[in-house]
């Protein structure tokens, strides 16, 4: 079924079900979409910013510890020719 349809459809339902202003038209079509936002963003198994950042935190300090230990592999390989 076609997006435009579904929201006809849903239009249809909610005058059918006794919604006649706009404005309580508008609250259903906001909460609707509201559920439909938030539905998909748990099936995209999103993270908040603040582990974002903790986890940019961690990759950040590990690379640097890889660059200190190629470093002092380099620097051992060196003192060992």
């Amino acid at each position: 079924m076609d997006n435009s349809q579904k929201i006809l459809k849903m239009i249809s339902g909610f005058i059918e079900a006794g919604v006649l202003t706009t404005q309580d038209l508008k609250k259903e079509l906001m909460t609707s979409m509201k559920f439909k936002k938030e539905n998909l963003a748990s099936k995209l198994d999103l993270v908040t910013r603040d582990e974002f950042v903790i986890l940019k935190r961690l990759i950040d300090k590990q690379q640097k510890e890889i660059n200190s230990l190629k470093k002092n592999k380099k620097s051992k390989r060196a003192k060992k020719s």
